[in-house]
């Protein structure tokens, strides 16, 4: 047996073994999905298929990456190199560069990220006088991404228009095009869409064209995470596929989660039918987690209707229970939190690094944050400010893409006056209405400053001094090495000493960060001697968040349950699961089943995402949007219990009773906390006023709470004793009735909010 083969199991043997024809592998969480993908690639160029024959897609640089590393294990370097792996865009970004004449642009495009592509529809927004109050850019990117993602043109677009936004929208769509081919640019999402433009093109008598050519070297296309492509990439696919037909696609209809950026889960499931004489072979043995956590997941998924037949199985141990966590609020949830993992690392001996944190939004993350630096414990966030997108960054690389491509608008906008130098706002107005008149970029409008009206004699001589600068340096390119010329022209910009001039902490930071940066791009010339500009920035460009994300680092991992996808821990920790926020709420209001199912899958990757121990917490209410309410526990956490490998407990030493169902158990959570609370056995009581103010302790130290019968008190400063944090000190206290609150300190666990109604607070 072929070494490639041997270690597989039969169903991955059979897998890696079936070569020809369309081929779709239906990988289970944890089944061994990138170890049967690299088998199978490696068996075909060990079979006499050559590496630049064999085309594999991924959704992370970090997934291609590993990918390589392991076929060259089980080939060779030599050979693994010369493979056409790599991401969608990072793939087609470079077929894009070969053929860019062919399509009205030059082989040394920019690639402009999510910020650039707001910034230039904001540009749009202004020449068009469409107000940005009343229509919210980001939104506008957004439409228009998920147009692109869809095949939507912009005169299309403009006849599928029904409201006013969309209507504004199909204003913008064209005119942003427009200005991207001006800047010669693409977003991300026309890396696939001119790469389809690029295919359709016409042959000729003397040229097959791209397509033919395209079709006639991959012999074979194998496409990670299936499940997860949208409209673009499924027509891109069935384009290079096809009569030959050679497509083995991977992936976990239980793990589409990427609706929101246009995946199409009918892509995978509609599979045999497009590609007629389909094999399919499942992969349903996980290595990854427990019994017990195996099985809370996939008596959760089964609740879906819209899925590929499945049964997963595990020959791992047991383990202990998936553990549910009621808590008070998010800031006693964060606690909760806190403790699971301090407690899993003592208890199974291991590192923080080892310890994730995942939750539906981003907004969770603050709670979280608080909880872990009040015990002093280090953790990183997938998904914060990525190094390559802060502002000193940007500033660098706006620079560099300048010497690249001049024609970009965006960098040019970004650096001209950065360090200031007196090129101000109403200069550049002139310089784009001048290059707007006359159709041409920003740099070349620059190049005629002398003849555009408006400009001031002292900008025009700014404007000079900047443009030499940049000529300089492109002269440059091809006396000094890549690293060489961008430290000189940071040094000759000014950047680092305008930012030690100004010596505060934020400034200083930011001089740190470009050093860094710079130090970086020396260290990928040296690894990379062959490697170009262009090279580098496609290479920045297309970095995603768990691409930045330092796995090196010992601290807790915290991130979205979307960027947990594909990787995996020994403790995972779920926060969150309450209905309006996992599954989330709506927009209008109307539940679409389909949404649900997406939220139940989103929820079983993080399950999946656990190899020792799980853990999902809930909290009773929660401040979201500056309102403190009431939470009903997710539909979700009753659809795992029912696999009978859950322990249901509470944060605040209160057993609860299990009931059959979350909607019962919030009935007795009501009644447990419904009524008076009691301090000093004496109940609270309204009492009738006219007005009623909040006091703080700072303004009165000995106010009163006048609420209390007989004449008792609730004084501001008042030691008070909780169930769950211990003793505190009343340092506020607001409301009436059901809606009184006391803020209180408790040296261990920080200040606290209380609802009077339920915190069964004990004066001392």
């Amino acid at each position: 047996m072929s070494k490639i083969l041997a270690g597989l199991n039969p169903a991955q043997r059979a897998a890696v073994s079936h070569l020809n024809g369309p081929v779709m592998i239906v990988a289970g969480a944890g089944s061994g999905k990138t170890r049967v993908l690299t088998h199978r690639i490696a068996l075909l160029v060990e079979s006499g298929v050559r590496p630049w024959q064999v085309l594999a897609l991924t959704f992370t640089n970090k997934a291609a990456k590993e990918m390589k590393e392991r076929i060259a294990l089980l080939v060779s370097p030599e050979l693994a190199r010369d493979l056409w792996m790599g991401t969608f865009h990072s793939v087609f970004a470079r077929i894009l560069r070969r053929h860019a004449a062919d399509i009205g642009y030059t082989s040394s495009f920019t690639i402009y990220d999510s910020d650039d592509s707001l910034n230039a529809i904001k540009q749009v927004m202004n020449v068009l006088g469409i107000s940005k109050d009343q229509f919210n850019a980001n939104a506008v990117r957004s439409r228009i991404s998920s147009a692109k993602n869809q095949l939507i043109s912009p005169e299309e677009y403009e006849r599928l228009a029904r409201d006013l936004f969309s209507e504004q929208v199909a204003r913008i769509y064209p005119e942003y095009n427009r200005a991207l081919r001006l800047a010669n640019a693409m977003d991300f999402d026309d890396l696939l869409l001119k790469t389809i433009e690029l295919l359709d093109l016409p042959a000729t008598p003397d040229n097959a064209g791209p397509l033919a050519y395209y079709q006639q070297k991959f012999k074979y296309i194998l496409v990670d995470e299936y499940q997860d492509t949208n409209r673009a990439q499924y027509a891109i696919i069935k384009r290079l596929a096809g009569t030959q037909g050679n497509l083995t696609v991977v992936g976990d209809d239980a793990q589409s989660i990427y609706a929101f950026r246009g995946a199409d889960i009918g892509n995978i499931l509609d599979f045999e039918r497009d590609y007629p004489g389909t094999q399919i072979f499942r992969l349903e043995q996980n290595y990854r987690s427990t019994k017990n956590i195996l099985a809370a997941a996939d008596e959760l998924i089964k609740n879906n209707k819209d899925q590929i037949p499945k049964t997963l199985f595990t020959e791992n141990v047991r383990g202990e229970p998936v553990k549910i966590t009621q808590c008070l609020d998010e800031r006693d949830e964060a606690s909760a939190i806190v403790r699971a993992i301090e407690e899993q690392v003592r208890a199974l001996k291991l590192d923080l690094k080892d310890c994730a944190v995942l939750y539906r939004t981003n907004a969770q993350s603050r709670a979280i944050e608080d909880g872990l630096r009040r015990q002093g414990i280090p953790y990183n966030i997938v998904g914060g400010t990525a190094f390559y997108k802060r502002k000193e960054i940007k500033d660098v690389l706006g620079y560099v893409r300048l010497l690249v491509n001049p024609n970009d608008s965006e960098s040019l906008l970004r650096v001209i006056n950065t360090p200031p130098r007196g090129i101000g706002a109403t200069t550049m107005e002139h310089v784009a209405a001048y290059a707007r008149d006359h159709r041409q970029s920003l740099m070349s409008a620059l190049g005629a400053i002398d003849f555009v009206p408006g400009v001031q004699s002292r900008a025009i001589q700014r404007i000079h001094e900047f443009t030499r600068l940049l000529q300089k340096y492109t002269a440059l390119r091809d006396k000094m090495s890549p690293s060489e010329l961008v430290r000189s022209l940071v040094d000759e910009t000014n950047l680092l000493q305008e930012l030690k001039l100004e010596n505060t902490i934020e400034a200083l930071s930011r001089r740190e960060n470009i050093q860094e940066f710079l130090s970086a791009i020396t260290d990928y010339f040296h690894e990379k001697p062959d490697a170009t500009l262009e090279s580098f920035l496609e290479e920045v460009s297309l970095l995603s968040e768990v691409d930045q994300s330092d796995g090196t680092k010992n601290a807790v991992t915290l991130m979205t349950l979307h960027s947990a996808k594909g990787l995996e821990y020994p403790v995972v920790c779920i926060a969150g699961l309450e209905e309006g926020l996992f599954p989330s709420q709506p927009v209008g209001g109307t539940r679409d089943p389909n949404d649900i199912e997406e939220e139940r899958r989103l929820l079983y990757v993080g399950i999946t995402r656990a190899m020792r121990r799980c853990f999902v917490f809930y909290a009773i209410e929660r401040l979201r949007f500056g309102e403190t309410a009431r939470a009903l526990p997710s539909r979700f956490i009753e659809e795992i219990e029912r696999s009978g490998t859950t322990e249901h407990v509470t944060s605040f030493g209160t057993k609860p009773h299990l009931r059959e169902s979350a909607s019962e158990r919030t009935r007795e959570i009501s009644h447990l906390f419904a009524g008076s609370p009691v301090i000093n056995g004496r109940t609270f009581a309204r009492k009738r006023r006219e007005t009623h103010t909040a006091h703080s302790f700072e303004d009165e130290p000995r106010a009163s709470y006048s609420q209390i019968e007989e004449g008792t008190t609730l004084e501001h400063g008042a030691r008070v004793f909780h169930e769950t944090f211990g003793e505190g000190r009343v340092i506020a206290v607001a409301g009436f009735g059901d809606k009184a609150k006391a803020t209180v300190e408790f040296p261990k666990f920080g200040r606290k909010n209380l609802m009077l109604k339920f915190a069964n607070l004990k004066v001392l």
